[in-house]
């Protein structure tokens, strides 16, 4: 990663600022104590809700599936026991697909990371009903390390660039997606120094 920041530096000066103040990224450099399944199993609950519901959700549901949340489990457990830990419908009908995907070989779920191709990745999981490009750009970066995804979708990365380029209007994901070329392959990388950059703009304000 040292390596990978460094090149990207050079590449390109504000971030290479932004990068000499910021942590080293961490992203690829550490295992997930959560199977794939999990991980996205945790990225469909936290969806539209605050950090705090989102773990107590998820922390009830832990419960229910008696300490470990498998496709096995979630496929047997009744849709209105999941409803009734504050899982809405829309979710139980997501995360049931999740199971049912993984437990009939569909997708293989918690093997994903063996297919290389990314695009491949994106498109088996989209194909699920409530599974979004956001959810699996999340997924494939802080899971599967994935070091070249682009979340555009995503606010905080687009208001992070703009930070970073001091840009007084908003930037046009269609733009950004042109602009992140120049830093493939590693444009997870750029990513999360986007989330540096709120980060330490709202350190300033304190």
């Amino acid at each position: 990663m040292k390596r990978i920041t460094t090149e990207l530096s050079q590449r390109d000066k504000k971030f290479g600022a932004l990068i000499a103040r910021r942590p080293l990224c961490p992203i690829g450099r550490t295992l997930s104590s959560e199977s794939h399944f999990e991980a996205l199993v945790s990225s469909v609950i936290s969806q539209q809700l605050a950090v705090k519901a989102a773990e107590s959700i998820h922390a009830r549901l832990v419960l229910l599936s008696k300490g470990t949340v498998t496709p096995k489990k979630i496929f047997a457990l009744d849709e209105d026991a999941l409803r009734g830990i504050g899982i809405s419908g829309a979710k139980v009908k997501t995360i049931k697909g999740l199971a049912e995907a993984e437990l009939t070989k569909k997708i293989p779920i918690n093997r994903i990371h063996e297919i290389e191709n990314d695009d491949e990745i994106f498109e088996k999981l989209t194909s699920l009903w409530g599974i979004g490009p956001w959810t699996v750009d999340m997924f494939m970066i802080f899971q599967l390390g994935r070091l070249d995804i682009w979340p555009i979708g995503d606010l905080g990365v687009r208001r992070g660039w703009e930070l970073t380029y001091k840009l007084t209007e908003e930037i046009d994901p269609k733009v950004m997606l042109l602009k992140g070329e120049k830093f493939r392959p590693y444009r997870s990388v750029i990513a999360w120094y986007c989330w540096q950059a709120i980060h330490e703009a709202r350190d300033n304000k304190k």
